[in-house]
């Protein structure tokens, strides 16, 4: 790369010339349309094949070692397990990853006979095929490694430095730990690489828009991306990554020096929209509907699910113990939130609160968490010669106004507008004697599913929303004081809607679900839509992925990870003093921190001197930094700094997607320090294209570059052999233990 600066002409009034867009990616024309220039394919071949080969060996040494569980290999050899045995199970992750590892299961013929119970547990006692099973995340790991070299080389990278990138890559401690093992990071690094990949092939093509190939890695794209985000939902900061570049994109091509009409450019939006937007969400939907047609079964994800979804579940427990609910029942009421049960008793509230507030000194309405004979109510129709029709006591169904009467003090629910004793926004709820202030004691059930007609049972969800004041039946977690025996306030909440207003019914006296349903030869399963059944399984993988906030001695904050604060010990055995220890390379890990600092550097240097009309770039040097370094520090930034604003606990494991492509920005620093030039064109261009000035240029390979590339290489196969023992789960003496604990922050098991 030349050092010469080149002072820009400036106009006598000041103004700087102003060029066309400059596409320094493409070559000069003579007469025919160019393509990327290939410099040494046989070399690239040979290159790839040597450091696979290699992959191959690192990534499948020992793999059978340990025979027993490791780390996260209880839950997702589990979950596998759960697919075999087609029953249901609950996860904070998409399917497709886990149907991946079933159907390796499946095809080693393994039966899901064993649920991985404990880390430690031996497979060999259990006849388990975990070396097949360990074998896919371990060959999607090569294949990283060839789509990493795949992408430096797509890129425009020398050959010398698609192999640093690759081999940098091969020899990450941290790479070789978590992708060996029956996890699910090789499957999302995978597809992240794949998305990657397949649109920086779409993108060299786009000067030949609407062409076979063009759609192809443009569909394919769309495809890799929905797998990315089918595997983990951190596949979203992948699908941030591209939409930000499609942007970009569209914003270049709206521009009117590139001569398209509004009507191109809609055919440009619209193949990018139906390509990266409705063709990856049918197929994340696909993954979904794959996974409920599997696990149609009763299983222990039934509790995480509401009563409808569990009703289309084979066996379900719940659908076995559920009754129809007909007026004249004497039920109890539990609320969905707290688990508290509606319960009343011949105690009144105080006349007067300690605020001074005054009350209607009824009897008392409060939520108990254990039921008994005060939590009994008898559901009466509005109308009492309704309760009845020629076959008997007639059904509640959704949308019935009805009374609720307490059993035992023989008195009717009732709420008014009158404070409650904790809430003076929402209203008393109290009790008053059978018969009296009639209008006072309605209320209308609505059901949470529109779609389900017949109150039942633990199975139906609903609202009691006074029909006078429109408030909701509603209850929280604070105690009232001694008066009220310290058991839960219920008011009358006046946002109706709000979804912790829900109860269901739960025993009906006198009735013994299981007796009564034992005679039938199989309860009727129960329909859900699809799309019901998917969106209530998103929220219920969010909020609980939220929810992961428990304390773990292993768990670490992002700002350490770069830097390898903490590890994560993912197994041990004390007689040997073996353990697998989760920790990256840390030359390679360190080295990659310095090469994000060198970009930030390059680009801040380069905006000032640009300032002062200075280039102190060669423009196509400049445009593969900004296009190809920039899409890569880009990659890093938004597979790292979102984890800052999350409230889970968060593990190093979470940073190794934003160090797999650190390791491609690295590669970048290095072409642009110690390689002179760049090798152009790397996009195909068209003869149609007209606004744009092509440049060639060839890269300057010195021995410079291979020293620096072989003593990084050097340092960076040494440290991962030093660092081998807690990839692999090597014995090691105590002095052995105390001399790889190379952080204070690292816990090595057996080190005292």
């Amino acid at each position: 790369m030349s050092t010469k600066l080149r002072q820009r002409r400036v106009e006598l009034d000041g103004t700087i010339d102003k060029h066309l867009d400059v596409d320094f990616d493409d070559s000069k024309k003579y007469g025919k349309d160019s393509t990327p220039s290939q410099r040494n394919p046989k070399g690239h071949q040979i290159a790839l094949i040597v450091l696979c080969t290699i992959a191959t060996f690192v990534t499948f040494y020992k793999i059978w070692n340990p025979d027993e569980v490791v780390f996260d290999e209880v839950h997702f050899g589990k979950f596998a397990g759960y697919y075999l045995k087609r029953t249901y199970y609950f996860d904070v992750h998409p399917p497709l990853a886990k149907l991946m590892i079933a159907g390796a299961g499946y095809l080693l013929g393994f039966d899901g006979h064993y649920d991985f119970a404990n880390i430690g547990d031996n497979y060999l006692d259990h006849q388990v095929p975990y070396i097949g099973l360990r074998a896919l995340p371990a060959t999607l790991n090569v294949l990283c490694v060839a789509l990493v070299y795949l992408i430096m080389k797509e890129s425009g990278y020398s050959l010398a430095i698609c192999c640093l990138s690759a081999a940098m890559y091969i020899f990450d401690n941290a790479m070789v730990t978590q992708n060996r093992l029956i996890l699910l990071d090789s499957m999302l690094l995978i597809f992240m690489l794949a998305t990657m990949y397949t649109y920086i092939r779409f993108r060299k093509l786009r000067h030949l828009s609407f062409t076979p190939e063009w759609w192809a890695w443009l569909l394919a794209t769309g495809v890799f991306m929905a797998f990315t985000v089918s595997v983990k939902m951190v596949g979203l900061f992948l699908v941030a990554l591209i939409g930000f570049s499609v942007i970009y994109d569209l914003w270049i091509l709206l521009d009117i020096k590139r001569g398209l009409s509004m009507d191109q450019f809609m055919k440009h939006f619209y193949a990018r929209a139906f390509s990266l937007i409705i063709v990856p969400i049918g197929i994340y939907l696909f993954w979904f509907y794959i996974h409920f047609a599997i696990l149609n079964e009763s299983g222990p994800g039934d509790s995480f699910m509401t009563s409808r979804f569990q009703d289309t579940l084979k066996n379900s427990p719940l659908k076995l113990s559920a009754l129809e609910i007909h007026y004249g029942d004497e039920i109890t009421i539990k609320h969905k939130d707290t688990n508290a049960f509606l319960h009343s008793h011949d105690l009144h509230y105080p006349l007067r609160y300690e605020d001074g507030r005054v009350s209607s000194k009824g009897q008392q309405v409060t939520g108990v968490m254990e039921p008994n004979d005060n939590c009994y109510w008898r559901i009466k129709s509005s109308i009492e010669e309704e309760e009845e029709n020629d076959d008997g006591p007639r059904l509640v169904k959704n949308g019935d106004i009805v009374q609720l009467e307490h059993v035992v003090t023989g008195t009717d629910l009732l709420t008014h507008d009158v404070a409650s004793p904790w809430m003076p926004t929402n209203e008393e709820v109290t009790t008053v004697p059978v018969g009296t202030r009639r209008a006072e004691t309605l209320f209308k059930i609505i059901f949470d599913d529109d779609d389900q007609n017949i109150l039942e049972t633990h199975m139906t969800s609903f609202r009691l929303i006074h029909e006078d004041t429109k408030v909701a039946i509603w209850t929280h977690n604070r105690k009232l004081p001694d008066w009220g025996l310290e058991q839960l306030e219920v008011n009358g909440n006046k946002n109706a809607v709000d979804k912790t207003n829900y109860w269901s019914a739960q025993e009906i006296r006198g009735k013994n679900a299981t007796e009564l349903n034992k005679h039938k030869n199989e309860k009727e399963i129960g329909h859900m839509p699809f799309i019901k059944k998917f969106f209530e399984l998103q929220g219920r993988m969010i909020s609980h992925n939220a929810g992961l906030t428990k304390p773990h001695p292993y768990q670490s904050t992002p700002i350490t990870w770069p830097f390898m604060i903490r590890g994560v010990s993912y197994w041990s055995k004390e007689s040997s003093r073996s353990q697998i220890y989760l920790t990256g390379n840390l030359f390679g890990w360190y080295l990659s921190v310095g090469g994000i600092a060198v970009f930030a550097g390059i680009i801040l240097a380069d905006v000032l001197a640009r300032r002062r009309g200075i280039d102190p770039i060669e423009e196509p040097v400049r445009h593969r930094l900004l296009q190809s370094s920039g899409f890569f520090f880009t990659a890093w930034a938004l597979h790292y700094f979102p984890f800052f604003i999350m409230g889970r606990s968060l593990f190093l494991h979470h940073y190794l997607p934003a160090a797999t492509v650190n390791y491609l920005l690295l590669g970048a620093m290095y072409q642009f320090i110690f390689v002179d030039g760049v090798d152009s064109p790397v996009s195909f261009l068209s003869l149609k294209s007209k606004t744009t000035r092509q440049t060639s240029m060839k890269a300057e390979v010195s021995w410079k570059v291979y020293v620096a590339v072989g003593f990084t290489l050097l340092c960076q196969i040494a440290m991962f052999v030093f660092l081998a023992p807690l990839t692999y789960g090597t014995p090691m003496t105590l002095e052995q233990v105390q001399s790889h604990q190379l952080l204070n922050g690292w816990k090595l098991q057996y080190g005292k």
